[in-house]
């Protein structure tokens, strides 16, 4: 891909990869890259690996606003500047509905799932230190449905997400009525984007996945960065006004 980019007449690659924690996208980029480079000594192309950090649509979701970032006028090296200092704060969550799966991938034990099953419970998944998490347990998707909006409305930082998007697996009902209750019991006016899983990942989730993303309030630490983004919103926002 390096190659024929080059040849294409990019000068410039920003190259967004899955959690390194739970993926060999990362590693294997960067191998790419420095063999590009040990074999194109004098190439005046400019690579970036991003470890996103990320698994399935949060990676998506920060692919997605790199491009929108682009297209709104960022630099490469401001587009790098986003990614690896709002990286971390992509919010996930992940419910699951058939525990079988999670079982096999060795994520709960049998007797958690025994028990589960009889009293209805859906874990609820995160990504900590670019691994994944269950960090709740919901019984009955009413209340799955009650914690993702909750959660959303205490962390999402609202300058940034100015869109979500939401996953499933082979249920897409499911995504529909989240789609419409953030919509309906949120102030959010954004776009939200419904995307069915890619085969690996909805084979580790299992039927009856859900799944959500968006960016989340953090400890920026770069100031500037906030300024700048926030004027290209300003802009953004003028121009369609306009």
């Amino acid at each position: 891909i390096f190659e024929s980019s080059k040849k294409e007449g990019y000068k410039e690659i920003l190259c967004i990869c899955m959690s390194s924690g739970t993926s060999g996208a990362y590693q294997s980029a960067v191998l790419a890259k420095d063999y590009y480079y040990s074999n194109n000594e004098s190439a005046d192309i400019k690579i970036h690996i991003v470890d996103s950090c990320s698994m399935s649509l949060g990676s998506g979701w920060l692919i997605m606003k790199a491009a929108q970032l682009l297209e709104e006028g960022f630099t490469f090296e401001e587009l790098i500047e986003f990614c690896e200092e709002y990286k971390k704060n992509i919010k996930h969550f992940l419910c699951v509905d058939d525990l079988d799966n999670l079982i096999k991938s060795g994520r709960l034990s049998n007797s958690s799932a025994f028990i589960g099953k009889i009293l209805n419970i859906k874990p609820i998944m995160t990504m900590k230190d670019g691994k994944g998490k269950i960090i709740a347990k919901e019984r009955g998707l009413r209340r799955v449905f009650r914690y993702y909006i909750e959660e959303f409305e205490k962390r999402v930082d609202k300058d940034q997400t100015n869109f979500i998007n939401i996953g499933y697996t082979d249920n897409i009902k499911l995504a529909e009525d989240l789609k419409k209750e953030i919509y309906e019991k949120t102030d959010f006016t954004g776009e939200i984007y419904i995307m069915q899983k890619g085969s690996a990942v909805g084979t580790h989730v299992g039927s009856g996945g859900l799944s959500m993303f968006f960016l989340e309030k953090g400890n920026i630490v770069d100031q500037n960065l906030r300024d700048k983004l926030k004027m290209r919103i300003k802009n953004l926002k003028e121009l369609i006004i306009d």
